[in-house]
């Protein structure tokens, strides 16, 4: 192939120029977090949960209002997405404005320098106030100790669904599969189960995250198996993979663990009650410094996923 036609070939391929040029965006143009479209979603989320979910009912009314509302908001939004792609002009403007949405790597990267920072500097008060919008738990009565494995445990999820599972949601069904995606995990978030309201309510959201979390967090974890201390994190994945309550974040969690040899999981307080989580990983309890290595580890991953994923759009969307 000659260097004009592999050109041709490159400005022809809608699916990557719309994954370069959203990366691109997210990098120049970040949406700040108080201001994301997704916030408003969450907001219509509670909203509608305060009028069909009743704790007074029955447990099998309760499973089947949460089915029922995740099915009215996330599959009307489907339907209005496709109907919009089928309107507009540039479809590829379109789904680099979705995946643009949908990826929150900037604002990732931002929370583990600002919490490495403030974690180094032993200030307990800016770690809970930085970790406080992105988990469920209680975190004032967090020790430091507790707060630096939260940290890495909310640092690591982070990347693997909002930015790793975003891109393979795209790889596989365009932008409108990437927001879909992000939508559902913004509805497991906001209806999550260990919020005492939710506790049978948010069980479908969070069922479907497992279902579509195992794919692209499991591949993750494997390819974070690679390198230093693979054999570890093998080995890891064999002992303790299945044992977290969800199967595509357990995975992630094991192989980073084993990989630096960081204690995670174990039991966390939610709503004042004490819940048993196992524990994954080594034995070392995660410092200011494996903070910044789970950051470095996770961004050579995150570039190595990139190339692969931008090599199998050329070949299977452009020349094929």
């Amino acid at each position: 192939m000659t260097t004009s036609a592999f050109i041709a070939s490159l400005t022809t391929n809608s699916s990557l120029l719309a994954l370069w040029g959203a990366l691109l965006l997210h990098w120049l143009l970040p949406i700040p977090h108080q201001l994301h479209p997704l916030r408003i979603w969450q907001r219509l989320a509670l909203l509608i949960a305060t009028r069909v979910n009743h704790p007074h009912e029955s447990y099998s009314q309760r499973l089947l209002a949460g089915y029922l509302a995740w099915a009215l908001m996330w599959v009307t939004t489907l339907v209005l997405l496709v109907a919009i792609n089928q309107l507009v002009w540039y479809s590829t403007l379109f789904q680099l404005t979705l995946l643009w949405l949908a990826l929150d790597w900037h604002h990732t990267a931002d929370l583990s320098r600002q919490f490495n920072h403030a974690y180094n500097r032993h200030d307990k008060d800016h770690c809970r106030q930085l970790l406080a919008p992105h988990i469920n738990r209680n975190t004032a009565v967090l020790s430091l100790l507790g707060l630096g494995k939260a940290g890495a445990e909310t640092i690591i999820l982070s990347y693997g669904r909002h930015v790793v599972g975003v891109l393979f949601w795209y790889a596989i069904s365009g932008g409108i599969g990437a927001i879909l995606y992000r939508l559902a995990i913004s509805l497991a978030r906001a209806w999550s189960p260990t919020r005492t309201q939710y506790a049978v309510f948010g069980y479908p959201a969070i069922r479907i995250v497992a279902i579509i979390d195992i794919v692209p967090l499991r591949l993750l974890a494997l390819l974070i198996s690679v390198g230093h201390n693979s054999r570890a994190v093998i080995q890891g994945l064999r002992q303790q993979g299945e044992h977290w309550h969800l199967p595509g974040p357990g995975w992630l969690l094991v192989a980073i663990g084993h990989k630096l040899t960081l204690s995670l999981g174990g039991p966390a307080i939610y709503n004042n009650i004490k819940m048993q989580r196992p524990r994954l990983g080594g034995k070392i309890t995660p410092a200011a410094l494996h903070i910044a290595q789970i950051q470095h580890l996770i961004t050579q991953r995150l570039y190595v996923w990139i190339v692969v994923e931008s090599l199998l759009l050329y070949f299977f969307c452009g020349v094929l």
